[in-house]
C-alpha cells in the first residue's frame, strides 16, 4: 500500500519571524538581505533630507540611521521594524540646534534616550490601548499622503527627463510584482535607472546632490557641553519632547506591523529599546531618531521581510554603501527613489476607509475622528499632534454618545400619605451624563418619600457623586426625603468616600 504523503508544512506567522528558521532557509534569508538592501537605499536619501531639516551635517543623519537600525535590530520588541532618522525628530530637535549648536543637540539625544528608557520602563506602551482603530486608520492615512507629499519637491524645477524615468520607474515597481516576486521591485526600478542614466550619461537629479557622503566610520564620543544644571535646563524640553514624538510613533508604526504581519510584538521591551538606541546613537555622534513607518512599509509589505535580519542588515548596507560605494551610490537618480516612496505611500493607504460603501456603513464618529486625524497630521506635518488631535476628538464624541445613552424612568407606588416615587435610573453616570441628571426630578410635585434606583447604573466619577449630593440636598429643602439605593459595591465605596466632600463648587 502506498503510503500518503504528508502536506508541506506551512510557517505560522510567528515562525516567520525566527532567526534561526530563516537562516536555515536559503529562499527566505534572500528575501531578508535583499529587504535589508532597499531599505538601506531608501534610507540615504531621506536620512540626508532630514539631517538638512534638523540644520545638522548630512553625516549625522547618515551615522543615526547606522546605529538607530543596528540597535533596534538586536534590542528592539519589534522584528522587521525599521528605525532611524526621522522628519519628526527632525524639526522637533531643530530649534535647539539652531540656538545653541549640535552638541547640545547631541546630548538632547542622549537624554531623551533616558527619558524613553525611563517611559518604557514605567509601562508607557500599555497607553496603546487607548487609541481608536479610526485614530490608527487616519494616521496610517495621513502617513502615506506626508509620504507623497514629500516627493513633491523632487519632481519641481527638474529637467524634463526626470518625468519619464520617475515613469519608468512607477512602471517597474508597480508592474514586475506581476510577473515575478523573485527579486524586490524597488531594487530593480533603482539598478535600472541608474544603469539608464549613467550609460546614456544624462543630467538628472542624484543622491549625491542631497550632501556629502562620509567617507570614514562613526566614533565614539562625548558631547562638548558643561555637565550642569543650565544645561540640563536648555536641553530638558526638546529632549522630552523628541522622547515622546519619539515613542509614539515607533509604537504606532509596531501596532501597524503587528496587523500587516499577523503577529504580536512587545511594545514594552520596544519603548525602551528605541531609548537605548538613541543614547547610542547620541555617543556615536547621530541625529537620534524612532521607527519609520515608510521603510517599514518597504521593508515589511512591499519586500515581504519579517525578522531582524532585515533591519539588521539595512543598517549595515547602509554604512557599507555610503563609506565604501559612495561615489557609486552618489549616481542613483532620485527619481528611482521619487517612484519608491510613491509606490510605499500608495500601498500605505488605507482605499477601503475611503470607499463610499465603507463610509455608509461606519457611524459618523468614526469618519469625523480619522478625517480630523488626517488633517491636522497634514497640516502640522506632525503625527503626534494629529494623533493626540485624533484621540480626544474621539474621547469627546464617545463621552457624547455614551451620555445619551442614560435613562431616568419615574413611578409612584402607594396612596394617601404611603406614596412613594421611584426613580431607576439605567447607563453609566460620569461627568458628561450626569450634567443634566438633577434636571430629571419632579421635586415639587414628588411626595416626601423618594427612592433613586440605581442598580443598573455605574458611578464613574466625582461628577456624578456631586450630582447626587445636589439632587438629595435640593428634596431636602423641600422638606423631602430621597434615599439612594441599589448601588454596586464599588459606586457605593465612593459615595461613602466623596460624599458630602466635594463643596459647592463641584
Amino acid at each position: 500500500m502506498t503510503a500518503i504523503p504528508s502536506p508541506p508544512h506551512v510557517p505560522t506567522p510567528e515562525e516567520l519571524q525566527s532567526v534561526r528558521r530563516t537562516l536555515a532557509s536559503p529562499r527566505r534569508l534572500k528575501t531578508e538581505v535583499l529587504a535589508g538592501l532597499v531599505v538601506a537605499l531608501a534610507l540615504i536619501p531621506e536620512a540626508i533630507a532630514f539631517s538638512i531639516i534638523a540644520g545638522v551635517d548630512p553625516r549625522l543623519g547618515l551615522f543615526a540611521s547606522f546605529t538607530m537600525a543596528v540597535s533596534i535590530a538586536v534590542l528592539g520588541g519589534r522584528p522587521a521594524m525599521i528605525s532611524a532618522a526621522t522628519g519628526a525628530i527632525a524639526l522637533v530637535i531643530a530649534p535647539l540646534v539652531a540656538s545653541h549648536g549640535v552638541d547640545y543637540f547631541i546630548a538632547a539625544v542622549i537624554l531623551a534616550g533616558i527619558f524613553q528608557i525611563a517611559l518604557g520602563l514605567a509601562g508607557v506602551a500599555q497607553l496603546m490601548r487607548f487609541i481608536p482603530r479610526s485614530v490608527m486608520v487616519g494616521f496610517v492615512n495621513s502617513l502615506a499622503i506626508l509620504i507623497f507629499l514629500s516627493q513633491v519637491p523632487e519632481l519641481l524645477g527638474v529637467p524634463w527627463l526626470v518625468y519619464p524615468l520617475a515613469g519608468l520607474a512607477l512602471a517597474i515597481v508597480f508592474g514586475l510584482p506581476k510577473l515575478s516576486t523573485a527579486v524586490p521591485a524597488p531594487l530593480v526600478a533603482i539598478v535600472v535607472l541608474t544603469v539608464l542614466t549613467v550609460s546614456a550619461g544624462v543630467v538628472v537629479p542624484t543622491v549625491g546632490d542631497k550632501g556629502e557622503l562620509p567617507d570614514s566610520l562613526p566614533f565614539l564620543a562625548f558631547p562638548g557641553v558643561p555637565l550642569n544644571l543650565e544645561t540640563l535646563r536648555i536641553i530638558a524640553p526638546f529632549a522630552l519632547a523628541m522622547a515622546l514624538v519619539g515613542l509614539l510613533e515607533s509604537l504606532l508604526t509596531a501596532k501597524l506591523v503587528d496587523e500587516v504581519t499577523d503577529t504580536r510584538s512587545n511594545k514594552t521591551r520596544e519603548s525602551w529599546a528605541q531609548g537605548a538606541a538613541n543614547i547610542i546613537t547620541g555617543f556615536f555622534g547621530g541625529m537620534g531618531g524612532c521607527a519609520m513607518i515608510g521603510q517599514t512599509m518597504i521593508n515589511v509589505k512591499v519586500s515581504g521581510a519579517r525578522t531582524r535580519i532585515s533591519t539588521f542588515l539595512a543598517g549595515v548596507f547602509l554604512l557599507i554603501l555610503v563609506v565604501a560605494l559612495g561615489e557609486m551610490v552618489a549616481l542613483i537618480p532620485m527619481a528611482a527613489l521619487v517612484a519608491v516612496m510613491i509606490f510605499v505611500s500608495v500601498a500605505t493607504f488605507d482605499w477601503h476607509s475611503i470607499r463610499p460603501a465603507t463610509l455608509r456603513r461606519m457611524p459618523r464618529s468614526e469618519t469625523a475622528v480619522m478625517v480630523s486625524t488626517v488633517a491636522v497630521v497634514v497640516a502640522t506635518h506632525n503625527l503626534a499632534i494629529g494623533v493626540g488631535v485624533g484621540v480626544l476628538v474621539a474621547m469627546v464624541l464617545f463621552a457624547r454618545r455614551v451620555a445619551g445613552f442614560v435613562t431616568v424612568t419615574r413611578s409612584v407606588r402607594g396612596t394617601g400619605g404611603g406614596e412613594v416615587a421611584t426613580y431607576r435610573v439605567e447607563g453609566e453616570l460620569f461627568f458628561a451624563s450626569s450634567h443634566d441628571l438633577h434636571g430629571q426630578f419632579e421635586y415639587a410635585s414628588d411626595p416626601a418619600a423618594v427612592v433613586i434606583d440605581l442598580s443598573r447604573s455605574h458611578l464613574w466619577d466625582a461628577s456624578t457623586i456631586a450630582a447626587l449630593d445636589a439632587i438629595t440636598a435640593r428634596y431636602a429643602a423641600v422638606g423631602k426625603h430621597a434615599e439612594v439605593i441599589g448601588l454596586n459595591d464599588a459606586s457605593a465605596s465612593m459615595r461613602r468616600r466623596l460624599s458630602g466632600q466635594l463643596g459647592a463648587g463641584h
